[in-house]
């Protein structure tokens, strides 16, 4: 758990979290506002098995993991679960537009163009999503996160030292 929570990243690293549990926050609360058009509806026309049951699941992982990405806490957790939701979304949705065809259950979009210049076009906010996602796997929530507060707390007592802070050797 010390190794989730540890990060020497510095506090700029925040721009990266607002950036990316902010984008997830937000389209999370979409897939509940309109669930039509962002959640359950969306699922069903991409081809999503379950899609009654997976559109609220993600629109609920995206709202928990999005907060917890903004607030620093358990930020490597949280930014893998929606690197992994983002990978779902580039297969079932931009693959097939890279490749002009359905993919398995997943529809292909209707569009003037197909190919690599109209994925890179359509893909460009979940290719930042994946890097900003993966780039807080790696290095963390930063200095300035609750990761890093209760890394400091809990490294504050070592393991020979009783947690009341006497010095007298446990029994």
């Amino acid at each position: 758990m010390r190794s989730m929570l540890r990060t020497t990243a510095p506090a700029a690293v925040v721009l990266v979290r607002l950036l990316v549990g902010g984008v997830f926050l937000a389209e999370g609360v979409q897939k509940f506002l309109y669930p039509a058009e962002l959640g359950a509806g969306r699922f069903a026309r991409i081809g999503i098995p379950l899609p009654d049951l997976m559109g609220p699941f993600v629109g609920a992982a995206e709202v928990v993991c999005g907060t917890l990405i903004i607030l620093g806490l358990l930020t490597r957790f949280a930014a893998l679960v929606m690197l992994i939701n983002i990978s779902v979304a580039l297969v079932s949705t931009k693959l097939p537009i890279l490749l002009g065809h359905p993919v398995g259950p997943f529809s292909l979009a209707t569009m003037s163009r197909y190919g690599f210049w109209s994925t890179v076009h359509e893909a460009r906010t979940d290719i930042s999503m994946w890097l900003g996602s993966l780039f807080l796997v790696l290095v963390g929530a930063g200095v300035s996160s609750f990761d890093a507060y209760l890394d400091r707390s809990g490294s504050s007592r070592s393991p020979s030292r009783p947690a009341d802070g006497s010095s007298a050797p446990p029994r």
